[in-house]
Formats: C-alpha cells, sequence, structure tokens
C-alpha cells in the first residue's frame, strides 16, 4: 500500500504556505509605509547591492520571471528611484541602478525590513535560524540539481 499525501505534512505545500504568510506580511508593511510591491522592493535591495545589473541578471537572483522584473523596473524607473544606462556589454539590455531618491528609499526601507525580520524571527534561537537557513540553501542546491 502506498503512503497517502497528506497536503499538511507535504513540504513543498508548507514551504509555499510559510513562504506566502512572511511575503504577505512584509508586502502589507512596505506597500503602507512605502508604496511599493515586493517585486519592486525586491528589485530595490537587489540593485542596492550591486550598482549596475541587468534585468536578466535580476531574474535569476530573485528567481522572479522576466515579465514581473520588467514591470517592476518601468514602475521603478517612472517613480525616480531607478535609471537605466545602456549595457556596454551586451547591446540588447540596459543596466538598472539606484537614483539618488532610490538609494534614500534603500536608506530608509533596510533598518525596517530588518526589524521585521527580527520581529518575526524573535522566538527563534540564532542557532535554529543559522541552521534553517543553511537548510534552505540545501533545499536550493537539491531542487536546482533535479531539474
Amino acid at each position: 500500500m502506498t503512503k497517502r499525501l497528506q497536503l499538511d505534512r507535504f513540504l513543498p505545500y508548507r514551504l509555499s504556505i510559510t513562504s506566502n504568510l512572511v511575503s504577505d506580511r512584509i508586502a502589507r508593511a512596505y506597500e503602507s509605509m512605502f508604496g511599493l510591491t515586493i517585486p519592486e522592493w525586491r528589485l530595490v535591495a537587489v540593485i542596492a547591492e550591486g550598482d549596475g545589473i541587468n534585468q536578466a541578471d535580476i531574474g535569476e537572483r530573485t528567481r522572479m520571471d522576466k515579465v514581473t522584473v520588467s514591470r517592476a523596473a518601468i514602475a521603478l524607473v517612472e517613480r525616480g528611484l531607478l535609471q537605466r544606462a545602456p549595457n556596454t556589454a551586451d547591446k540588447r539590455s540596459h543596466l538598472l541602478s539606484l537614483t539618488d531618491s532610490g538609494r534614500e528609499l534603500y536608506a530608509l526601507i533596510a533598518p525596517k525590513a530588518l526589524e521585521l525580520e527580527r520581529r518575526i524571527f524573535a522566538s527563534f534561537d540564532p542557532a535554529e535560524l543559522e541552521g534553517f537557513m543553511a537548510m534552505l540553501r540545501r533545499i536550493d542546491a537539491a531542487v536546482l540539481e533535479t531539474v
């Protein structure tokens, strides 16, 4: 007899549910405080880590699809938070970087993001969190290997 699938004990489902709960909580905070969607915030954060990045590299790092990255980039350019520059290495793409306003916004958001993370995970021991992060990275690697 085969083992029966119990959705609430199915790890891919549990990861998705937990991820959605955390993302929804963060999305509400970023939307109310800064008028940013999660994809927009991810772009700001990724670009702040390494100015001058193209949309394909952003998609690869964030696991967001091309359309989501493109829409977020357009919205942030229109708000004056991002700027596009020609990519001399690849004429088909542009390099995105934060404007002064984008850097100022990031400087306001980053501490709030860290505080929100701290509050969400406050009841966990630091060693548990390190182990959890290591396990997430191992899951990422395992998924990428099975493709």
